[in-house]
């Protein structure tokens, strides 16, 4: 089953039908409504402590972790004097 179809049977019932959801949903993220609450929010938190990058959404080719032999450097080994 779709993960988004799965995870919207997850809302209360008084939100009402999940395609009514789905589509405020839609509605919602092409007015730039979440973008405009995260910016506020963001605002409201004042400077970050901490700053992380989550890149788990962008897609690697199947062949990306088929590295030749060198073509990274090793952690493990110390750095020589210069």
């Amino acid at each position: 089953m779709d993960p988004q179809r799965l995870a919207l049977r997850d809302v209360p019932p008084g939100y009402g039908p999940h395609k009514t959801i789905y589509n405020r949903f839609v509605r919602w993220s092409r007015l730039g409504i979440f973008n405009k609450i995260f910016a506020a929010l963001a605002r409201k938190g004042g400077k970050p402590h901490r700053l992380m990058i989550d890149a788990t959404h962008l897609k690697a080719h199947r062949t990306a972790a088929s590295f030749k032999k060198g073509s990274v450097p090793s952690v493990s080994r110390p750095n020589k004097a210069a």
